[in-house]
């Protein structure tokens, strides 16, 4: 019977060239139907705990969720899974684009990749067949020059190609993934593990249809033209058509929520040189989009006037390298976007770490002998591009920050673990979370490290009339909250929001997909689940596929010796902002840590450690999983 899945893994050895296909049982794609949920019961069974990131024995699991290549907008993401060398814990990150789709039309769900190969490597996989091909010549490549090269070599400019970059190459600790240059998988250094496996690149190519695996393709059909319909009429789809990400600035700094100067400020006096006006007039030239999606998010831009290769910058490499960097420099923080889209690492990372650095400069806790004579001042942009290049090559004081800030601070020692704006190793994203208090939970508890796409964001349930609250009311919040609040009715919108979006990650849906975020509705995502499956599931059964998915990976944590006390926040979060709407005003400790408490009781987890009850996981047919905690935690 046809549920929407080929249900075949492909499986890598490098260090043997071995090449398998395992074909996996519909029961099992029930509990654990692909993305998040797949890669965390593949790693909880087959990595060892405290297996080095960095050594062969450790698994990267690259899995589509179950809708990933669906005529549906929005259902082509990817995840991206290893021990993270950022944090040490469950690393993840996720991805849109064309690769995934194409990988499930070359007949795979998933690769699961071992060992580390002698040479490096590139892996082919066409209509389920594949070869494990030399790539000597691709190394020290750009990203650009690497994908132009593989398709030549292969005859086939439609071939998508997944890859790292020289990032990866050099282990940077935050290295990422790209396909077609323009989709990421920034987070958590997953390209540095594909790098430590001399694996540069997996090309795709296929011929399969996602309607000749759905149950009732028809349906599925009829509702893939019923959401290109639904972009233009919902407020949030097309603001994110027409302006994409980088239209969050302006907003977010009138707000006072602009991180600026390494978060100690939340607005920032160049704003005008970097909001959409100015993005659309200096960079843009066109607008893209992913596999069979109608919200066109992404943009096509110029950088000094040569059209770029790489994508135009998100909003989120706009604020790292812009106002956290203290920069106004558009056509700086543009070529900022360019060169980790060339050499790939995750821009959320580099431009934080390089914040971190230049607040440590400005203190004394560095100088130009540390730099190689770079003036690593806020503002600086020729430094800031600089430095981007040597933490990309490792050179240098680069070496020290491709390690990231955390490891960074402790070996520069003194006030710099101040100045580390991180969680469990991983640095925030451009979002505030002292005004946003919701998105500073998702940062503290996320399995990855600070993660801003834990949760849909606190303003749009603060006001009952918003659309996104009205679509929320299918998934059970129908009481209004302040964003700048932590009590029992928030933490309640915490975990049901937190379900859902680790069921997007599982499913294949993007976050400007389903509401309460965009708008395709909850109903029409439960829809689109059964037409592809015929599993006939609930808006529960869906909370639940979520929630296995964060307790598979909170178990992944536990083992690797993570704790209550690993779900926290910078110091600097609990401060008063220096400036903007809200100066003075900072996260209230003692809120933020009753809203932990309150949270953990209603994920059925232990109160002082963090510990998922027996209960609960037998409850989401996650008994077996209890049994991998480690044994002064099994009570």
């Amino acid at each position: 019977m046809a549920y929407g899945s080929t249900a075949k893994i492909l499986r890598v050895n490098l260090s043997t060239g071995a090449l398998e296909v395992e074909t996996l049982s519909e029961d099992f794609y029930r509990l654990y139907p692909g993305g998040k949920a797949l890669a965390g019961y593949i790693l909880l069974n087959e990595l060892p705990a405290h297996t080095e990131p960095f050594a062969p024995e450790n698994v990267l699991v690259i899995a589509n969720g179950l809708l990933t290549g669906a005529p549906v907008s929005t259902a082509t993401r990817y995840v991206v899974s290893a021990r993270s060398p950022l944090t040490g814990g469950y690393g993840e990150s996720e991805a849109g684009g064309f690769w995934g789709p194409e990988l499930k039309m070359a007949g795979f769900e998933a690769i699961v990749v071992k060992g580390r190969a002698p040479q490096p490597v590139y892996l082919w996989i066409q209509d389920g067949v594949t070869e494990i091909r030399p790539a000597a010549h691709l190394w020290g490549r750009t990203t650009a020059e690497a994908q132009e090269t593989i398709r030549a070599e292969l005859g086939d400019e439609k071939i998508r190609v997944l890859q790292i970059g020289i990032g990866g190459e050099n282990l940077v600790r935050y290295a990422g993934l790209t396909n077609d240059l323009r989709h990421f998988n920034g987070r958590t250094g997953m390209g540095a593990v594909m790098g430590s496996k001399n694996l540069r690149a997996i090309a795709v190519r296929g011929s399969l249809r996602y309607q000749s695996l759905a149950h009732d393709p028809e349906t599925l059909l009829a509702l893939g033209r019923k959401l290109s319909k639904a972009v233009r009429d919902n407020p949030l789809s097309w603001d994110l058509q027409v302006r994409g990400t980088p239209g969050l600035v302006e907003p977010l700094n009138t707000a006072g929520i602009l991180p600026t100067r390494n978060f100690r400020q939340g607005a920032f006096e160049g704003v005008d040189e970097l909001k959409w006006e100015a993005y659309e007039k200096q960079l843009l030239t066109a607008r893209r989009s992913c596999y069979a999606c109608a919200v066109r998010c992404k943009r096509e831009v110029a950088v000094n006037g040569q059209p770029s290769p790489y994508g135009g910058p998100e909003y989120e490499t706009l604020g790292a390298f812009g106002p956290n960097c203290g920069i106004s420099d558009l056509q700086a923080i543009a070529k900022a976007n360019e060169l980790c889209n060339a050499y790939m690492l995750d821009s959320i990372s580099a431009g934080a770490t390089i914040a971190f650095a230049m607040e440590c400069f400005e203190h004394g806790l560095i100088g130009l002998e540390d730099t190689g004579g770079l003036d690593l001042r806020f503002g600086n942009a020729e430094a800031m591009l600089a430095m981007l290049e040597k933490i990309a090559r490792r050179e240098g004081f680069g070496n020290l920050l491709a390690e990231g800030s955390k490891r960074a601070a402790e070996k520069i020692g003194g006030e710099a673990k101040f100045f580390t704006i991180q969680v469990k190793g991983q640095e925030l994203a451009m979002h505030e979370p002292r005004g946003k208090y919701n998105v500073g939970m998702g940062y503290a508890i996320s399995e990855i490290g600070a993660d801003h796409l834990v949760v849909a964001h606190d303003p749009a349930f603060a006001n009952p009339e918003a659309i996104q609250f009205k679509s929320a009311a299918a998934l059970g919040i129908t009481v209004a909250q302040p964003s700048r609040l932590l009590n029992a009715e928030k933490m309640k919108h915490f975990y049901i929001l937190e379900k859902w979006g680790s069921m997007e990650k599982t499913t294949g849906y993007c976050f400007f997909g389903p509401a309460p975020r965009s708008f395709i509705h909850p109903d029409d995502v439960l829809l689109s689940i059964n037409a592809a499956t015929g599993w006939n599931m609930t808006m529960d059964d869906l909370l639940q596929i979520g929630e296995r998915g964060t307790n598979l990976a909170r178990i992944f944590n536990l083992r690797q010796g993570f704790s209550r006390q690993d779900d926290t926040l910078p110091e600097r979060i609990f401060q008063g902002l220096e400036n903007g709407p809200l100066q003075g005003l900072g996260l209230p400790r003692d809120d933020f840590e009753q809203a932990l408490t309150i949270l953990y009781a209603l994920k059925g987890w232990n109160a002082e450690t963090g510990v998922p009850t027996r209960e609960r996981l037998e409850s989401l047919a996650l008994g077996w999983a209890a049994e991998m905690l480690p044994v002064d935690t099994q009570k």
